[in-house]
Protein backbone atom coordinates (compact mmCIF):
# COMPACT_ATOMS: atom_id res chain seq x y z
CA UNK A 1 0.00 0.00 0.00
CA UNK A 2 1.26 3.61 -0.67
CA UNK A 3 1.95 5.38 2.23
CA UNK A 4 -1.08 7.24 2.86
CA UNK A 5 -1.47 10.93 2.99
CA UNK A 6 -2.23 13.12 6.41
CA UNK A 7 -5.23 15.19 7.42
CA UNK A 8 -6.02 16.71 10.64
CA UNK A 9 -9.23 17.24 11.90
CA UNK A 10 -9.71 21.22 13.21
CA UNK A 11 -13.40 21.61 12.46
CA UNK A 12 -14.75 21.45 15.79
CA UNK A 13 -17.11 24.02 17.54
CA UNK A 14 -14.91 24.20 20.75
CA UNK A 15 -18.10 24.90 23.17
CA UNK A 16 -16.18 23.53 26.28
CA UNK A 17 -13.34 26.21 25.54
CA UNK A 18 -15.48 29.00 24.72
CA UNK A 19 -15.78 28.90 21.15
CA UNK A 20 -12.47 29.22 18.69
CA UNK A 21 -10.12 27.45 17.22
CA UNK A 22 -8.17 24.79 19.95
CA UNK A 23 -5.90 24.01 17.36
CA UNK A 24 -4.18 27.48 17.67
CA UNK A 25 -3.75 27.32 22.06
CA UNK A 26 -0.33 27.53 23.48
CA UNK A 27 1.06 24.46 24.51
CA UNK A 28 4.73 24.63 25.18
CA UNK A 29 6.12 27.31 23.02
CA UNK A 30 3.88 26.18 20.09
CA UNK A 31 0.46 25.24 19.15
CA UNK A 32 -1.72 22.20 19.73
CA UNK A 33 -1.86 22.30 16.08
CA UNK A 34 2.00 22.64 15.95
CA UNK A 35 2.67 19.63 18.12
CA UNK A 36 0.12 17.46 16.21
CA UNK A 37 1.96 18.65 13.02
CA UNK A 38 5.13 17.47 13.91
CA UNK A 39 3.70 13.89 14.64
CA UNK A 40 2.11 13.22 12.07
CA UNK A 41 4.15 14.67 8.84
CA UNK A 42 7.22 12.02 9.34
CA UNK A 43 4.19 9.56 8.99
CA UNK A 44 2.69 10.44 5.83
CA UNK A 45 3.04 11.47 2.17
CA UNK A 46 1.56 14.69 2.68
CA UNK A 47 -0.85 17.01 5.46
CA UNK A 48 -3.40 18.58 5.05
CA UNK A 49 -5.72 20.41 7.93
CA UNK A 50 -9.82 20.16 7.44
CA UNK A 51 -11.20 23.36 9.31
CA UNK A 52 -14.52 25.79 8.44
CA UNK A 53 -13.92 29.49 8.20
CA UNK A 54 -11.29 31.78 7.33
CA UNK A 55 -8.54 30.12 5.82
CA UNK A 56 -5.79 32.86 6.35
CA UNK A 57 -5.54 31.94 10.49
CA UNK A 58 -3.77 28.80 9.41
CA UNK A 59 -1.25 30.39 7.05
CA UNK A 60 1.57 30.42 9.52
CA UNK A 61 1.50 26.28 8.85
CA UNK A 62 1.68 26.11 5.33
CA UNK A 63 -0.92 23.86 5.06
CA UNK A 64 -3.53 23.08 2.32
CA UNK A 65 -7.31 24.19 4.36
CA UNK A 66 -10.11 21.51 3.48
CA UNK A 67 -13.88 22.72 4.39
CA UNK A 68 -16.88 20.53 4.94
CA UNK A 69 -18.27 20.14 1.73
CA UNK A 70 -21.54 19.00 3.67
CA UNK A 71 -23.36 21.79 4.91
CA UNK A 72 -24.12 22.34 8.77
CA UNK A 73 -21.90 21.02 11.36
CA UNK A 74 -21.63 17.55 10.40
CA UNK A 75 -18.79 16.54 13.11
CA UNK A 76 -15.65 14.42 12.04
CA UNK A 77 -16.87 12.67 9.45
CA UNK A 78 -17.52 15.75 7.37
CA UNK A 79 -13.67 16.46 7.90
CA UNK A 80 -13.10 12.94 6.82
CA UNK A 81 -15.36 13.45 3.58
CA UNK A 82 -13.42 16.64 3.12
CA UNK A 83 -9.89 15.02 3.38
CA UNK A 84 -10.89 11.71 0.55
CA UNK A 85 -11.85 14.14 -1.61
CA UNK A 86 -8.59 15.98 -1.31
CA UNK A 87 -6.67 12.63 -1.57
CA UNK A 88 -8.44 11.51 -4.66
CA UNK A 89 -7.21 14.73 -6.53
CA UNK A 90 -3.91 14.00 -5.45
CA UNK A 91 -4.57 10.09 -6.62
CA UNK A 92 -3.78 8.72 -3.58
CA UNK A 93 -5.39 5.37 -2.24
CA UNK A 94 -6.00 6.41 1.83
CA UNK A 95 -5.48 8.89 4.25
CA UNK A 96 -5.08 8.72 7.74
CA UNK A 97 -6.80 11.23 10.33
CA UNK A 98 -6.36 13.37 13.30
CA UNK A 99 -7.41 15.49 15.62
CA UNK A 100 -6.14 18.97 16.15
CA UNK A 101 -6.92 18.92 20.21
CA UNK A 102 -4.68 15.85 20.73
CA UNK A 103 -1.24 16.41 21.21
CA UNK A 104 0.67 13.34 22.63
CA UNK A 105 -1.14 10.77 20.17
CA UNK A 106 1.50 7.14 19.37
CA UNK A 107 4.78 8.50 16.64
CA UNK A 108 3.52 5.22 15.06
CA UNK A 109 -0.02 6.24 14.73
CA UNK A 110 0.32 5.23 11.23
CA UNK A 111 2.01 2.15 10.61
CA UNK A 112 -0.16 0.34 13.20
CA UNK A 113 -3.33 1.48 11.40
CA UNK A 114 -1.91 0.35 8.43
CA UNK A 115 -1.00 -3.33 10.28
CA UNK A 116 -4.57 -3.29 11.12
CA UNK A 117 -5.95 -2.90 7.86
CA UNK A 118 -4.14 -5.16 5.80
CA UNK A 119 -5.60 -7.36 3.83
CA UNK A 120 -8.62 -5.45 3.74
CA UNK A 121 -10.07 -4.38 0.07
CA UNK A 122 -10.89 -0.43 1.51
CA UNK A 123 -8.49 0.09 4.77
CA UNK A 124 -10.23 0.96 7.58
CA UNK A 125 -9.31 1.35 11.14
CA UNK A 126 -9.68 3.09 13.92
CA UNK A 127 -7.44 3.55 17.13
CA UNK A 128 -8.63 2.19 20.15
CA UNK A 129 -6.60 1.45 23.61
CA UNK A 130 -7.52 -0.46 26.86
CA UNK A 131 -10.11 0.37 29.22
CA UNK A 132 -10.12 -1.03 32.38
CA UNK A 133 -14.07 -0.77 32.41
CA UNK A 134 -15.01 -0.57 28.56
CA UNK A 135 -12.41 -3.03 27.62
CA UNK A 136 -11.58 -0.91 24.73
CA UNK A 137 -12.19 2.44 23.78
CA UNK A 138 -12.24 3.49 20.34
CA UNK A 139 -10.87 6.97 18.67
CA UNK A 140 -13.06 7.88 16.28
CA UNK A 141 -11.08 10.53 15.01
CA UNK A 142 -7.71 8.78 14.44
CA UNK A 143 -8.24 6.19 11.52
CA UNK A 144 -7.14 5.28 8.48
CA UNK A 145 -9.83 5.66 5.60
CA UNK A 146 -10.03 4.74 1.77
CA UNK A 147 -10.54 7.39 -0.99
CA UNK A 148 -13.12 4.20 -2.86
CA UNK A 149 -15.79 4.68 -0.09
CA UNK A 150 -16.26 8.42 -0.38
CA UNK A 151 -19.05 8.51 -2.54
CA UNK A 152 -20.68 6.01 0.25
CA UNK A 153 -19.61 8.24 3.31
CA UNK A 154 -20.72 11.67 1.11
CA UNK A 155 -24.71 9.65 0.38
CA UNK A 156 -24.38 8.64 4.56
CA UNK A 157 -24.07 11.63 5.11
CA UNK A 158 -26.17 13.16 2.96
CA UNK A 159 -29.04 10.92 4.80
CA UNK A 160 -27.95 12.51 8.41
CA UNK A 161 -25.37 9.86 9.57
CA UNK A 162 -23.29 11.48 12.43
CA UNK A 163 -21.68 8.44 14.27
CA UNK A 164 -18.17 7.54 12.98
CA UNK A 165 -18.70 4.10 14.36
CA UNK A 166 -21.66 3.25 12.49
CA UNK A 167 -20.52 3.97 9.37
CA UNK A 168 -16.94 2.38 9.88
CA UNK A 169 -19.26 -0.78 11.23
CA UNK A 170 -21.07 -0.80 7.83
CA UNK A 171 -18.11 -1.80 6.46
CA UNK A 172 -16.41 -4.02 8.76
CA UNK A 173 -13.82 -1.64 10.20
CA UNK A 174 -11.03 -2.75 11.99
CA UNK A 175 -9.54 -1.17 15.22
CA UNK A 176 -5.62 -1.01 15.90
CA UNK A 177 -5.14 -1.25 20.01
CA UNK A 178 -2.21 0.93 21.29
CA UNK A 179 -0.67 0.71 24.44
CA UNK A 180 -1.51 2.99 27.31
CA UNK A 181 1.66 3.55 29.81
CA UNK A 182 1.50 6.39 32.33
CA UNK A 183 -1.26 8.19 30.37
CA UNK A 184 -3.70 7.44 27.31
CA UNK A 185 -1.84 8.69 24.32
CA UNK A 186 -5.00 9.98 22.80
CA UNK A 187 -5.47 12.76 25.84
CA UNK A 188 -7.23 15.64 24.16
CA UNK A 189 -8.00 18.99 25.20
CA UNK A 190 -11.33 19.74 25.63
CA UNK A 191 -11.07 22.26 28.61
CA UNK A 192 -8.83 25.02 30.37
CA UNK A 193 -8.08 22.30 32.97
CA UNK A 194 -7.06 19.73 30.01
CA UNK A 195 -4.54 22.44 28.80
CA UNK A 196 -3.27 22.71 32.09
CA UNK A 197 -2.65 19.17 32.31
CA UNK A 198 -1.37 19.08 28.83
CA UNK A 199 1.42 21.86 30.04
CA UNK A 200 2.21 19.19 32.57
CA UNK A 201 2.46 16.02 30.01
CA UNK A 202 4.80 18.55 27.95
Amino acid sequence: MKQPLGVILAGGQSTRMGGGDKGLLDLGGGTLLSHVIERLEPQVAGLALNANGDAARFAQYGLPVLPDSIDGFAGPLAGVLAGLDWAAEKGADTIVTAAADTPFFPGDLVPRLLLASEGMSHPLALATTPDAKRGRVRHPTFGVWPVALRDDLRDALRGGLRKVVLWTEQHEGREALFPVTTFDPFFNVNTPEDLKHAESLL
